[in-house]
């Protein structure tokens, strides 16, 4: 009797909790047992559904309503870059939903997991030009990692473990899922089963052995050997094993811009930046190394400049995640395809302990005639006006170097990553790849919400911050303590600079007319200041970094400065420009 009672409680144990629920219902409940807490969105029509349960799960679920769609998916990525988790952004159908598609193309270019709802008109009008229904499935298809259109509500559960799963696993991505609007009305008994892996679908490539051994085999015998490593390094939480593969190696490392902050700015092994505005030394003995080590980066045309002159002299071992990134655009000796976290480690185990001074000593030397050239009058000029080098060199006094940097597109992005300092990982959030304008305001937000116990502060262009002012609103509603700074040049700057450079100075509708940004903020009820004037930024900035709320300050930085080292679009790295 007791041993029949005893099977019945182990089975009941078991069973998978079944309630009958609304397809929004279970919209929520999948987001929830997701970890997924946070949202941005936007209502409509075609998703209220799902937003009248949002208004009846709002004590376990906290959806931000951002100011426009695009805004919502930027701070999604914001939110996921710093947290380490699946961003989630809500449309509706229509505008609501092409209105998220740069956002999810930029996620797609960076890896950044993100998860897209959209609402759509109900089943029986897909495909008759219903009022806001687009194909955004069709639209989204180029630029997610997998998307699709949910027409039952009994699918949800399904589709929603699968699009968290292949979000977040392998090199992560967007995805979107659609769902009409009697699929959110329709009622089904709902059980929850995360999803731990899909037929045909192999996030993470078993480490070749041999491959390995030909890889340190190069190593051993390389003489001027040079890493490069992207944002593989963050998004593997590989920061620890790739620290110790470079103090192990005795090898110098560049970054990409996406892998800043994977170790201190003040690490010996680093070197500095590569590709178009990067550092003169790792970009110029890029062509001089006998052995280039590329970790969890992909080769982009802005590192590599001229492909047929790119790293010709040298020996190259890729560790990626991604088989589709191996041999894309630069042919590799050795690739080590598998997890970073996992190569770096056996790496580790195995390579032998080097130094190398010579090598060193060129690095060092080119080093000296940046600093002499470009870098010391960026940071500590003579000159009457401001520069944005010096600016950036503030934020790094008054956060001691422990601020999460956010970036827009453009000059301010390049001199911030040249010379901002980081402390910790997952510190620097940029659009990389897709170069989106208007990125990180609403980024920002997601990021402060990301790391809630840091210092956030958004570095924006003049043009990039008009593009998504209207997020604002969204900072005053939500009290985000984002630090907002617009270095102010009356001009699209990088536009301009290539026109002076490579278009004789014909500044063709890249000079701005703008308008009172301190006025606007104010209007938002945030605390706002201007500083044209050297003697006025050091305080500033001392106030601004001090202060508990959101503030916005405006720099005016000088017109016409240019953002050198340069490499000229097309060029070989080995032709790097100092001025």
């Amino acid at each position: 009797m007791n041993m029949g009672t005893n099977t019945k409680i182990k089975s009941n144990k078991k069973q998978k909790e079944i309630l009958n629920i609304s397809g929004a219902e279970a919209v929520v409940r999948c987001l929830l047992a997701e970890g997924a807490d946070l949202v941005y969105g936007y209502p409509g029509g075609a998703i209220m559904p799902i937003y009248d349960e949002l208004f009846k799960f709002q004590n376990k679920l906290h959806h931000v309503l951002t100011r426009h769609e695009q805004g919502a998916t930027h701070a999604a990525q914001g939110f996921a870059r710093t947290s380490g988790k699946v961003g989630v952004a809500l449309a509706t159908s229509g505008p609501g939903a092409t209105n998220l598609v740069t956002g999810i193309a930029d996620a797609q270019i960076d890896s950044t997991p993100m998860v897209c709802i959209t609402g759509q008109v109900a089943s029986h009008l897909l495909g008759s030009d219903a009022f806001q229904e687009t194909d955004i499935i069709g639209i989204s298809t180029p630029v997610t990692k997998w998307n699709y259109q949910i027409t039952k509500a009994s699918e949800i559960p399904t589709v929603m473990a699968k699009a968290f799963y292949i979000a977040r696993s392998g090199r992560p991505g967007p995805v979107l899922i659609d769902i009409t609007k009697d699929a959110q009305f329709e009622e089904f008994d709902f059980s929850y089963e995360k999803c731990k892996g899909i037929r045909s679908y192999f996030p993470y490539p078993k480490l070749s052995n041999e491959n390995l051994e030909e890889a340190l085999l190069l190593i051993d015998q390389a003489k001027k050997p040079l890493v490069v490593w992207g944002q593989g390094v963050i998004l593997g939480n590989a920061e620890e094993e790739f620290k110790i593969f470079l103090e192990k190696s005795g090898i110098p490392a560049a970054w990409t811009i996406l892998g800043l902050s994977a170790i201190p700015t003040d690490h010996p092994s680093n070197r500095g930046m590569v590709g178009m505005h990067g550092n003169y030394a790792p970009n110029l003995l890029t062509n001089e190394c006998d052995l280039l080590i590329a970790i969890g980066m992909r080769f982009d045309d802005r590192v590599t400049g001229d492909l047929s002159k790119y790293a010709k002299q040298a020996k190259i071992i890729h560790l990626e995640l991604d088989p589709a990134e191996v041999d894309k655009n630069v042919k590799v000796d050795v690739a080590l395809l598998s997890d970073c976290k996992i190569t770096l480690k056996e790496l580790n185990n195995r390579i032998s302990a080097k130094t190398y001074p010579e090598w060193i000593a060129r690095f060092e030397a080119l080093d000296k005639i940046e600093n002499d050239k470009v870098i010391h009058s960026d940071l500590f000029p003579t000159k009457e006006g401001l520069t944005m080098g010096e600016s950036i060199e503030m934020i790094n006094k008054y956060s001691n170097n422990d601020a999460i940097i956010v970036t827009d597109v453009g000059q301010h992005q390049m001199v911030a990553c040249r010379y901002a300092k980081f402390s910790q990982s997952k510190s620097n959030v940029t659009s990389g790849g897709l170069g989106t304008m208007g990125f990180a305001l609403p980024a920002a937000i997601g990021a402060k919400m990301g790391a809630p116990d840091r210092e956030v502060v958004a570095v924006i262009g003049d043009g990039g911050y008009q593009m998504t002012i209207q997020e604002l609103g969204t900072i005053f509603q939500q009290q985000a303590a984002v630090k907002i700074v617009v270095l102010n040049n009356d001009f699209l700057g990088m536009v301009r600079q290539w026109q002076q450079l490579f278009f004789d100075k014909r500044y063709a509708s890249t000079e701005m007319v703008n308008p009172d940004f301190v006025t606007i903020a104010k209007g938002f009820r945030i605390k706002a200041k201007k500083v044209a004037n050297r003697n006025d930024l050091d305080i500033a900035v001392k106030e601004m970094m001090s202060s508990k709320e959101p503030y916005f300050l405006e720099v005016c930085v000088e017109k016409e400065d240019n953002v050198f080292p340069m490499i000229p679009s097309g060029a070989s790295v080995s032709d790097i420009r100092l001025e």
